[in-house]
């Protein structure tokens, strides 16, 4: 038996998310970052700790092909295992890979109903069902209110936890509730916004939405390094 539970010691109870999850079911949850920031990386080391809770992870790339999402996982896992000391660490990549399925669309292609069938498809064949699906590459436009209904729709049917990452801009002012304007619109459907904000040397995590009134929103950074989520 691997001893992970060093991993998967929840650091997000600093941000008060006493739920490892962040998002309930049927819920949406966001990163917001300028590019090349991390949100890829943070999206997937939510997944990775999903996995490693034996959770099946759904990630819907609209950029990225299959073998480069396969990239950025195997990096991350290796870095995390590096930080744990995990000796048996191959053992436990092929553990999770069951639980994990790497799904690429052409952006213009991408509708809700596509989706809906293709995880349709893999659940009828006994393939793959998702408990969490994660969507790299959206684009928040004017098009976006009227497509996230529909999948908020689908998320609460099959339960799901939905996370996607959404690029802001540097010179961009915010809305009134804080939000990056494109996202504004839409921030009612989403249960969790996280932002990754570049200070110094630093990428600090912040809890736009979510959590408590009383936590720590500055408690968490992305390690520059290596783009692992630890305390301040």
């Amino acid at each position: 038996m691997l001893n992970i539970d060093i991993i998967l010691n929840n650091p997000f109870k600093a941000m008060g998310y006493d739920n490892e999850d962040l998002i309930p079911e049927g819920g949406f949850g966001a990163v917001l970052a300028r590019a090349g920031v991390g949100k890829t990386a943070f999206l997937v080391q939510l997944a990775l700790r999903a996995l490693l809770r034996n959770k099946n992870v759904l990630h819907v790339s609209l950029d990225d092909p299959v073998n480069k999402v396969g990239l950025w996982y195997k990096e991350v896992f290796n870095n995390l295992v590096k930080q744990y000391n995990i000796k048996q660490s191959n053992q436990l990549w092929e553990a999770m890979l069951p639980h994990r399925f790497i799904m690429t669309f052409k952006a213009e292609g991408f509708s809700v109903p596509t989706l809906e069938e293709r995880m349709t498809d893999l659940s009828e064949q006994d393939i793959f069902s998702p408990q969490i699906v994660v969507i790299d590459g959206f684009l928040f436009d004017e098009s976006a209110q009227k497509w996230l209904s529909d999948l908020k729709a689908i998320a609460r049917k099959l339960s799901l936890h939905v996370w996607f990452a959404m690029r802001t801009h540097r010179h961009e002012e915010p809305a009134s509730d804080g939000m990056p304007v494109p996202f504004s619109n839409v921030s009612d459907l989403f249960d969790t916004v996280i932002q990754l904000q570049p200070k110094g040397k630093e990428i600090h995590v912040l809890s736009l939405k979510g959590g408590t009134s009383t936590s720590d929103s500055s408690a968490l950074c992305l390690d520059p390094s290596t783009m692992l989520i630890k305390k301040q």
